[in-house]
């Protein structure tokens, strides 16, 4: 199918997510189409593009027209020749897993822990677990738009200005401690490579230029500048307070679908309701938000304009 230059997206009936209807992604996108998915990013939060058919190395392609390529420190789960594409399967290969297979068991948001955080996620499944005929594995999203809005005026005005520690080792140390995880403990250098970040607790999404709460349970440890019992306290009520079923969007995978989602303004979890019989197989990239933050680091973002130009 030709490349459209008007994307056309059907929203969901729920707060996020809208489904892309013929769009190749096998064909390189043109600097309006970027544009306008990355508007619709913003919009819908969670986007799919269904009946794809691509490469591992279109699958990079398409990622990476919306930033950096995140490559993972460790080199774990990597596509065979593609070092920013990771493997997320249950599948075993001659004895070898072919992938990460407990990726994301938990509510977060990914590269929170970084000090360039990341922009998205792109995910191709082309092996989805299924069982009477329904599909497993569903992502889970939430919707941190919507979350700041409906905070308490008190707890926006306590928070406003505030920032908050995110740190790699809390979601890792947790998957470690799960019954059964094989996950080693990481290597000085992987410490050494994730040292803890630094965001603010609402962060001005660079796409809506609205606010977003962006605290996570699966790497939030600290709200700083404030007593560790007060900071406590806080946290469990904002990790509480965002998983209130209205904020919650299930996607139930479909064979050869991409999934792309906004990492600032929503939180996921992988729904690990398959055994090791399912077999799931997903490439992944992840797309660091270097087209809306520099140096100066999530306080100052660079603010997305679809004509090309950045304020």
């Amino acid at each position: 199918m030709p490349p459209a230059e008007v994307i056309q997206a059907t929203p969901t009936q729920y707060l996020l997510g809208a489904h892309i209807e013929n769009l190749d992604l096998s064909v390189p996108l043109s600097e309006s189409q970027t544009d306008q998915l990355t508007v619709l990013l913003g919009l819908y939060g969670v986007l799919e593009f269904p009946n794809q058919s691509l490469t591992t190395l279109q699958l990079k392609t398409f990622s990476a027209r919306f930033g950096k390529l995140y490559i993972s420190p460790g080199g774990r789960a990597q596509a065979q020749g593609f070092a920013e594409v990771m493997v997320l399967s249950n599948m075993v290969k001659d004895g070898q897993a072919l992938g990460l297979k407990d990726a994301g068991q938990s509510w977060h948001t990914d590269m929170s822990y970084s000090r360039m955080i990341a922009l998205a996620n792109v995910l191709y499944g082309t092996v989805i677990p299924q069982r009477a005929g329904k599909s497993l594995g569903d992502t889970q999203f939430r919707n941190m738009h919507a979350a700041y809005e409906d905070l308490p005026a008190e707890l926006k005005s306590r928070l406003e200005g505030k920032t908050v520690t995110h740190d790699f080792n809390k979601f890792w140390e947790m998957m470690r401690s799960r019954p059964g995880n094989i996950r080693p403990a990481l290597s000085q250098a992987e410490q050494n490579s994730r040292t803890p970040a630094i965001h603010p607790a609402f962060l001005t999404h660079p796409v809506t230029r609205k606010k977003v709460l962006y605290v996570n349970p699966g790497y939030a440890i600290r709200i700083n500048d404030m007593s560790e019992s007060e900071s406590q306290e806080i946290l469990e009520y904002l990790f509480d307070f965002q998983l209130q079923p209205k904020y919650l969007y299930s996607y139930q995978w479909k064979k050869n679908s991409v999934l792309m989602w906004d990492n600032i303004g929503t939180t996921h979890n992988a729904v690990a309701d398959y055994g090791p019989q399912e077999h799931r197989y997903i490439e992944r990239c992840q797309v660091m938000a270097t087209r809306f933050y520099d140096e100066a680091g999530t306080m100052h973002p660079i603010f997305f304009n679809p004509t090309g130009e950045s304020t």
